[in-house]
């Protein structure tokens, strides 16, 4: 189970509460600020829906959260993740994309080192490749029809060594080239993955691989959730036996040993 249900708010133009003082305080409003929204206070917390509460004092703290919950905003509360219905997370910003290292409170220090080390991993470059992807998704549906045929393609663009390879700095300036000479994938593909356990560590890089570009996993009823979990979040699942007629796209049958 995960701690946090991660999802990335849109705030542009719209206020947001900041109750707060000293460098915490001015740390919240210059976040909400960066994200478009509108920093306010208590009194307008009725046009609002989110709030951020950095003060020092605890009770006035805990007073503050209480008030603003009442009025049915969620509430962050700066060193106190007990109070908080949602935790910011450290961003790596390469606009459209952004990489959000979160820890549920657990540790910032930890979600910033995190931070750190994506940042010399990922090319500014990043957010043009998604860019051109976004301008051109009525070109991909047009060369692509079928949703699975269009992420299988995408999938094998994308995938390391690829020709839209996210990590090569030039991979923005092909996406013409590709959708123009991109062959259609094929209707269907079924693989069988024998596991060796029922630890998650225990998959390969290819099996992980696979898992997270799957379209229909078909899977051994004891193969345990944290290996399922492992799959795309939009994947169908089936427990075998399974004796329906195979979808279309990618799938996986998954065995215990």
């Amino acid at each position: 189970m995960i701690r946090s249900l991660p999802l990335l708010h849109r705030i542009a133009g719209k206020k947001v509460v900041v109750i707060g003082e000293g460098e915490m305080g001015e740390a919240k409003t210059r976040l909400v600020e960066r994200a478009g929204g509108i920093p306010c206070g208590e009194p307008e917390a009725h046009q609002a829906k989110l709030a951020f509460i950095a003060l020092e004092d605890e009770k006035e703290a805990r007073a503050a959260a209480k008030r603003l919950g009442d009025k049915g905003l969620l509430v962050n509360v700066a060193d106190m993740p007990e109070l908080c219905e949602f935790t910011t997370p450290s961003i790596l910003d390469r606009d459209p994309v952004l990489v959000a290292m979160g820890t549920s409170g657990a540790s910032a220090g930890l979600a910033k080192q995190l931070r750190l080390r994506f940042e010399k991993l990922l090319p500014q470059s990043l957010g043009k490749l998604a860019a051109k992807l976004e301008q051109s998704r009525d070109a991909m549906r047009a060369r692509f029809p079928d949703g699975s045929d269009r992420r299988n393609a995408l999938d094998a663009a994308l995938a390391e060594g690829g020709i839209l390879d996210p990590l090569d700095p030039e991979a923005a300036e092909r996406v013409n080239d590709w959708l123009a000479g991109a062959e259609q994938p094929g209707t269907s593909q079924i693989i069988e993955i024998q596991l060796t356990s029922d630890d998650p560590d225990d998959l390969t890089l290819k099996q992980a691989r696979l898992l997270g570009t799957v379209d229909t996993l078909i899977h051994d009823p004891k193969v345990p959730a944290a290996i399922l979990d492992r799959s795309r979040a939009d994947a169908l699942r089936r427990e075998l036996p399974y004796d329906g007629e195979m979808p279309h796209g990618l799938t996986i049958i998954l065995k215990m040993p």
